[in-house]
C-alpha cells in the first residue's frame, strides 16, 4: 500500500502544481480589450461627425468607427469660429478588469494626427491653441498645448511625452481608466463682400483621425506587472512597497509547494503495525 501511497501523493503535488502554473497572471492578459504587459497600447475610435470618440486595447476593435478612418467637422459659414470639444473615453462596458500599474520611471506617449483648417486669430476673436488634458478618471493629471497644429490643409501628426509622475503609476480598475479631451477654437475664413463664399473658402474644418487610419494613433502606456500595492513588506522600490515586476500568484505558487511538501511527506510515512 505505501507505493501506491506515494504515487497518489505526487500525482496530488502534479495536480497542484499545474493548476497554479497554469492560472493566469492577470484577468485582462486574455482580453485584447484591456491593457497588459503584451498589449500596452490603447487605440481611438469614433464616428464620422466627431460627436462620439471611444477607446480601447484593441487594435482590431473598430467595429463602430467612421468607414473613412476619421472623424470631422466642417464650418461653412463666412468667418464661423472653427471651435471643438470632445472627450475620447474608454468604451463603455469595458472598464478595466485589474488595476493598471505604470513604470514610474516611463512615459506615456500620444501619437495623434489631425487636418485643422482656420485663419489667423485677431484681437476680436476667441482663440485657444489644440490643447490635450489626460484624465485619471475624473482627475486631469497632464495638460498641454500645441500651437504648431493647424492652419493648413495637411495632416499634421502630434506626439506628445508624459513623463510618469507618481499620481500616474496607479490606475484603479472601474473609476480611473484614461480618457482624452481635445480642446480648440480659432477663427475661420471669411470672404469679402462682393464675391462671398461662392468663390473663396469660407469658414474651415476640424478633422481628428482614428487608429484604423493609415496614420499612428494610439497612446502607449509603460505598463508593468505588479502585486497588489503594500504585499511586498517594502523596500522593493516598487508602488506601495510591491516589488517592480513581480508576477501576481507568486503567494499562491508558494502555498502550493507548501501544500506539496506536506502531501509527500505524508505519502512516505512509514506505516505503523
Amino acid at each position: 500500500m505505501q507505493p501506491q501511497r506515494k504515487l497518489q501523493a505526487l500525482g496530488l503535488v502534479l495536480i497542484l502544481a499545474l493548476s497554479s502554473t497554469a492560472a493566469p497572471a492577470s484577468a485582462q492578459a486574455n482580453d485584447p480589450k484591456q491593457p497588459s504587459v503584451d498589449n500596452p497600447h490603447m487605440h481611438f475610435w469614433g464616428t464620422e461627425q466627431l460627436d462620439q470618440c471611444w477607446t480601447h486595447f484593441d487594435g482590431n476593435g473598430s467595429d463602430g468607427s467612421s468607414p473613412t478612418g476619421y472623424g470631422e467637422k466642417e464650418w461653412t459659414g463666412n468667418g464661423d469660429q472653427i471651435d471643438v470639444d470632445f472627450t475620447c473615453r474608454i468604451q463603455s462596458g469595458e472598464t478595466f478588469k485589474d488595476n493598471m500599474y505604470l513604470n514610474p520611471n516611463g512615459s506615456i506617449v500620444i501619437d495623434l494626427e489631425f487636418q485643422i483648417e482656420h485663419t489667423d486669430c485677431d484681437d476680436s476673436r476667441e482663440c485657444q491653441d489644440l490643447t490635450l488634458t489626460l484624465f485619471k478618471g475624473t482627475t486631469p493629471v497632464a495638460k498641454d498645448s500645441f500651437p504648431q497644429i493647424g492652419g493648413s490643409d495637411a495632416d499634421e501628426n502630434l506626439r506628445w511625452e508624459i513623463p510618469v509622475s507618481d499620481n500616474m503609476t496607479i490606475w484603479n480598475k472601474s473609476g480611473e481608466e484614461p480618457s482624452l479631451q481635445v480642446e480648440f477654437s480659432k477663427p475661420g475664413y471669411t470672404s469679402g463682400p462682393i464675391l462671398g463664399c461662392s468663390f473663396y473658402l469660407c469658414g474651415g474644418w476640424f478633422r481628428f483621425y482614428y487608429s484604423d487610419s493609415n496614420f499612428t494613433v494610439e497612446a502607449n502606456f509603460p505598463i508593468v506587472n505588479m502585486t497588489e500595492p503594500g504585499t511586498g513588506g517594502g523596500g522593493g522600490g516598487g508602488i506601495g512597497g510591491a516589488v517592480d515586476d513581480a508576477l501576481p500568484g507568486f503567494g499562491l505558487a508558494a502555498g502550493v509547494a507548501a501544500l506539496a511538501m506536506a502531501a509527500v511527506a505524508a505519502g512516505s510515512r512509514p506505516r505503523k503495525e
